[in-house]
């Protein structure tokens, strides 16, 4: 293991012991806003130069982002003080649950197909609360050459959107270091946490908050639209083939 690697795995530990006591105790009085600036910290331990741009996220936003790397939680929380859409796999890592729980995340089946109305409920209870919810549509990531199509399922939560609602379509974008970030088979999620820790020196990302989509109510169509969107706002960035 390369040495700046586990100069950051240390550092991780070291962010975790310090915001554990306060994070406890300000939950005891009610929400932490720990969460946000230790993912935050994370992803600046990482490596991670976060900017950004566009109009701040209003409240009961639904964030719909591409996805790249594990990366982008740590950015777009730190960016925004987001929550997140999980696929259920995730609750099978006591340690990632936990990290997870924290941010208040929910969790979905992703691969269950009857269980869209179930899904659907659960992001529209989600988007009761004012903060932010996130999804990626893609429901993976990729090699950072291209976006892979969007899942529209998800979206029937907001298909129309409830009073209140914003649907903000939201690029992470890793300019020329986009490939290097991305995560795609045949590498193992071990693989490439080592090989992202271990890289010397630091990278800018953007996160380019991009305008609230038209009220609609069809989820395909607002699928293709915030996928177009997030294309155009990564410019060079070659999108693979549509929905």
């Amino acid at each position: 293991m390369r040495a700046v690697a586990v100069m950051r795995i240390a550092g991780l530990l070291l962010l975790l012991l310090a915001c554990l006591p306060p994070h406890l105790v300000a939950k005891l009085f009610g929400r932490s806003p720990l969460p946000r600036r230790f993912l935050g910290t994370a992803g600046w331990i990482c490596g991670a130069r976060v900017t950004t741009t566009g109009t701040p996220l209003d409240a009961h936003s639904l964030v719909i982002a591409n996805h790249v790397s594990w990366l982008d939680i740590l950015v777009l929380a730190g960016a925004t003080g987001t929550r997140f859409v999980s696929k259920a796999e995730i609750r099978d890592h006591p340690l990632l649950r936990w990290l997870a729980d924290q941010n208040d995340t929910i969790y979905i089946q992703r691969q269950d197909r009857l269980g869209v109305h179930n899904q659907a409920a659960d992001v529209a209870a989600a988007l009761r609360d004012p903060r932010p919810l996130a999804l990626f549509p893609e429901g993976a990531t990729s090699d950072g050459t291209a976006m892979l199509p969007f899942r529209p399922s998800l979206l029937a939560a907001v298909a129309p959107a409830p009073p209140g609602t914003s649907v903000r379509p939201v690029a992470i974008d890793y300019g020329d270091e986009r490939a290097k970030m991305g995560w795609a088979d045949p590498e193992t999620g071990k693989e490439n946490a080592l090989r992202i820790l271990g890289r010397r020196g630091s990278f800018a990302v953007v996160v380019r908050l991009l305008d609230a989509l038209p009220p609609g109510e069809d989820r395909k169509a607002m699928a293709r639209d915030a996928r177009a969107e997030i294309e155009a706002a990564l410019g060079s960035n070659p999108a693979a083939p549509g929905l």
